[in-house]
């Protein structure tokens, strides 16, 4: 199955939602609309022509500053069709909201305290929406991109994290300097004049 004949699919059985088709060259890929993501999920799920019933990953992305800032990725496999599916759902930064699929695939409870933990998308009905990978204590949310790490430094998002030719070069000097000298210029050992015994 492609992307076309699963939003086909599923427009007949979703017939209030929008999907639009995503660049994908390994699977298809769909985007839904986050107010229509539980019906999509169940009719991919419950519809005997698509049978989607492992959710196998989820995962967020940040595109921050960019606007829709977020996106929610759900891996779905069907083993009756052999085929895997990436659904994609765009939130905005202001509202990063979206409604829980645990009653469709319990895995769910896992993933969403994930994505929740690392980037601060809010999965409402969540019955224990609490932090996972981060002690408790922990403020913010350290995938978001706008997150300080370790550094006091404003995230730069445009420019390239590279050297110049010049700090790259002071850095292959003093690294030869801090490393012992090859064999062929070392001084040999004297060898032990007794023998072993």
């Amino acid at each position: 199955m492609d992307a076309t004949t699963i939003a086909a699919a599923l427009k007949e059985l979703v017939p209030e939602a929008e999907f639009g088709i995503g660049a994908a060259s390994d699977q298809p890929t769909l985007y839904v609309a986050g107010e229509r993501l539980v019906e999509t999920c169940r009719a991919l799920h419950d519809a005997p022509d698509l049978a989607f019933v492992l959710l196998s990953d989820m995962t967020g992305v940040d595109w921050w500053p960019n606007e829709p800032r977020f996106e929610v990725v759900y891996h779905l496999a069907s083993f009756d069709h052999r085929t895997r599916l990436r659904l994609k759902v765009r939130l905005g930064g202001d509202a990063a909201h979206l409604a829980d699929v645990q009653e469709i695939w319990p895995v769910a409870n896992w993933l969403e305290r994930e994505v929740w933990d690392l980037f601060g998308i809010v999965f409402d009905g969540h019955n224990d929406l609490r932090r996972l990978l981060m002690p408790d204590d922990w403020d913010g949310h350290p995938a978001r991109k706008d997150y300080p790490v370790q550094i006091k430094m404003t995230p730069k998002v445009y420019e390239p994290l590279q050297l110049s030719a010049e700090q790259f070069r002071a850095n292959i000097e003093a690294d030869r300097h801090r490393r012992p000298a090859p064999a062929a210029d070392r001084p040999e050992r004297p060898k032990d004049t007794e023998a072993a015994g």
